[in-house]
């Protein structure tokens, strides 16, 4: 039996000899790199195991991961860190000029996204013989419709895009995961109960723990802000930042409000007015480049975790078909999120040329629905959730990680007025 230890040694070192390999050889992006090598390790494994049963490969490395809980891994343990480290980088006068379209589709975008997914899942798989119950399908669109901040960020990292759309993709996957999580909660606690839908109940934790949650960053944020305001010293800014991070988090998950949404709120703060007005030159180097490091680690770990994840998903073939059947839907879905909210504010606002095909392939999934599905309860559900998860994650990560430079360059065709405003050209 390996010790957490030993299981975070052979991950970062996994992760490290990955991107040596990845660097000199595929030349990925890192975060799609890691995860095509993991893959492919994944598979070796499978196939050696199939023809030499008697090594146990896959055995061995699937009891070793079993021992991380992915779930209470990225949930309550990475998610916060890199939460925070994106929304730190995040320009909020950039976010501010977007923020009904980013609102929007943080809420409204998720909420519709949910109820399309679910409900064409329901409809089709019901067609192909696969009979599963309607909240159930809507489960799975609560967990898949968000976008995940960490896969985005990382995207966003290697694709030139015009400031302020940039800004929205950002910030709507900074915010739309907290939301997403809030929908998964409620949905879940239904269909686990197997009462019947209470509007008021749903709406009141929705808003308490959203409101709750940008509250507490709101404070968590002052609070360091005031701290790091009264000292010049580096190292122990750096320390400030994150005792915010995990405090602030912390403490949402006893006052049961939603903890993505502090760390975000806290992040934005600190990273603009905290920045401005309580770092010197030098203290904001360290503390950008801390947390850009951190970044860069734990990403590089959890892009890995996606990969190997697939050696403990006990999946059968049969659902294969669910799984390719979710990936269109999906993506039908991300285009009803991001057209519906864009057409009703372009009475007042003016879009990026080919903002909504951007923001549609750009929508991608990373490790949380991972985490939240395999959060959910052993019953003969799961499976099919699990596999048409895994394979909208995967498709999301790299086939439309690869290939959202392509559509950018050829959708951004000129400068529209946003684009304008992001230069701050009157």
């Amino acid at each position: 039996m390996l010790s957490m230890l030993d299981i975070l040694a052979i991950l970062l070192c996994m992760s490290a000899f990955f991107g040596y390999v990845n660097y000199h050889v595929l030349k990925l992006p890192a975060s799609i790199g890691l995860v095509v090598m993991a893959l492919f390790a994944s598979f070796m494994i499978l196939i050696i195991d199939a023809i030499l049963p008697s090594l146990s490969i896959a055995h061995t490395v699937r009891s070793s991961l079993l021992q991380i809980d992915f779930h209470e891994v990225l949930l309550n343990g990475f998610l916060s860190a890199l939460l925070f480290a994106g929304a730190l980088h995040v320009n909020l006068e950039e976010l501010a000029a977007r923020k009904w379209a980013i609102g929007v589709m943080a809420t409204l975008g998720v909420l519709l996204s949910t109820f399309v997914v679910g409900i064409s899942m329901w409809f089709l798989a019901g067609l192909f013989g696969f009979n599963m119950p309607l909240i159930w399908w809507l489960v799975f669109g609560s967990l898949i419709s968000p976008t995940d901040p960490v896969a985005v960020l990382g995207i966003l990292k290697t694709v030139e895009v015009p400031p302020l759309l940039r800004a929205k993709i950002a910030g709507e996957s900074l915010f739309n995961d907290g939301v997403g999580v809030v929908i998964f909660v409620i949905l879940l606690a239904i269909a686990v109960s197997g009462k019947g839908f209470d509007p008021a109940a749903a709406a009141s934790l929705f808003f308490s723990e959203a409101i709750g949650g940008a509250l507490l960053g709101m404070v968590f944020g002052y609070i360091a802000y005031y701290l790091m305001l009264r000292v010049d010293e580096h190292n122990l800014e750096v320390l400030i930042t994150l005792a915010l991070v995990i405090g602030a988090y912390a403490v949402a998950l006893h006052l049961h409000v939603s903890g993505p949404i502090a760390v975000v709120i806290a992040g934005l703060y600190i990273g603009n007015h905290g920045a401005k007005f309580a770092m010197t030159k030098k203290t904001r180097e360290h503390v950008f480049q801390f947390w850009s490091l951190l970044d860069e680690i734990l990403n590089a770990i959890l892009f890995l975790l996606i990969g190997l994840e697939v050696l403990v998903l006990s999946v059968s073939l049969s659902y294969l078909g669910l799984a390719f059947l979710a990936i269109p839907i999906v993506l039908f879905a991300r285009l009803m999120a991001v057209s519906v909210p864009i057409k009703l504010l372009s009475v007042r606002e003016t879009f990026t040329t080919g903002a909504i095909p951007i923001l549609t392939w750009g929508g991608l999934r990373g490790g949380i629905p991972v985490a939240l599905a395999l959060s959910l309860p052993a019953n003969e559900y799961q499976p099919a959730i699990l596999a048409a998860t895994y394979a909208v994650v995967v498709f999301s990560i790299i086939v439309q990680g690869l290939t959202m430079e392509t559509l950018v360059r050829h959708v951004i065709t000129d400068e529209s007025p946003e684009d304008l405003k992001g230069k701050h050209v009157k």
